[in-house]
Formats: C-alpha cells, sequence, structure tokens
C-alpha cells in the first residue's frame, strides 16, 4: 500500500473566518471549542478505503434541506493524486444524504491555494421518505478515498491554483 497523504487541520483564523462565513452568529469562543474538537480523518479498519471525515459540530438536515461545513481539514498529497469525497454509504442509503457537487474533488495544488486548502461539505438530505437526518458532532458523515490519476502525452500545463471552487477555470 502507498502512503501517499497527510491530513491536517487548517490554522484556527482560517477556520473562525470559514465558519463565520457559514454560520454567521457564532462566537469566536464557541468556533475556537469547535476547533478544538476536529478530528482528522481516519480508517475504521484495516480493509477500508475510505477515510471518515467526522462532523466538527452537531448538525440536522431536515428532507429537502442544504447544510455546508467546513471540516476544519485539508490534505497534503503525492502530485499524481486526488481524493475523492462521498457520503457514507450508510447516510446515503438511509436518507439519500448527497454532496451537492455528488464527488468532491480535492487536487493535490488544493493544499496550497489562499484558503489553506480547506475541505468543505455541502450536503442535502434528498429523503423521499420525510426522514430528517441527525449528525452529532464527532460522527462521521463523509468518506474520502485516495485515487491515482494519469494524463494525457501531450499535456502541457503549467498553470497554478490559487483558489477554491472553480478557480481552476478562471481566467
Amino acid at each position: 500500500m502507498k502512503r501517499i497523504a497527510k491530513f491536517h487541520k487548517v490554522s484556527e483564523d482560517r477556520f473562525i473566518k470559514d465558519w463565520k462565513d457559514t454560520f454567521a452568529a457564532a462566537t469566536d469562543e464557541e468556533i475556537k471549542g469547535i476547533y478544538s474538537g476536529i478530528r482528522l480523518p481516519r480508517r475504521a479498519t484495516a480493509g477500508s478505503a475510505g477515510y471518515d471525515f467526522f462532523a466538527p459540530a452537531d448538525f440536522i438536515v431536515e428532507p429537502g434541506k442544504t447544510v455546508k461545513i467546513p471540516t476544519g481539514v485539508r490534505v497534503e498529497m503525492d502530485t499524481e493524486w486526488v481524493l475523492k469525497c462521498y457520503p457514507r454509504s450508510g447516510l446515503g442509503f438511509k436518507y439519500r444524504l448527497q454532496l451537492n457537487n455528488t464527488v468532491g474533488i480535492i487536487d493535490s495544488d488544493y493544499f496550497y491555494s489562499d484558503n489553506e486548502g480547506h475541505i468543505f461539505a455541502k450536503l442535502t438530505n434528498d429523503t423521499n421518505e420525510d426522514k430528517t437526518l441527525e449528525i452529532p458532532a464527532d460522527t462521521g458523515f463523509m468518506q474520502g478515498i485516495f485515487v491515482e490519476y494519469g494524463i494525457t502525452v501531450d499535456d502541457d500545463v503549467t498553470d497554478v491554483r490559487n483558489g477554491g471552487l472553480g478557480s481552476t477555470t478562471r481566467k
């Protein structure tokens, strides 16, 4: 098994800024408490492919509603790899929980972005059974799987990323 990545927390300042952007009513002290409890993603068993991301706080997602979760996590990985993020299988099965972008793609150069490569999850409870989803703090809600990728033989891209969603196609 190749060892190609390492998870880190974003800085406390970055987390406070991003948390306030999503949850404006939170105080710095509340956010610092959430930040101190962040767990880095980990596999549950030796045979697990996915690294579980843990909720930094309690979240309730009503049927048909969406929540944006700043995870407080960033990942440093070898350049030939990508981290693909999905809802935990059980939550998808029970609640039709979905990532709004269907699959989160975390490129290796995102780690060096202006936002420290802060990984967010935007989740929608797409239940058709009127089920409310409760995600307690420190509970796995998303999983990330590292995948190696290749490029075409005539690829000569040298541009460098600086930003998050959509930044690689902005000019």
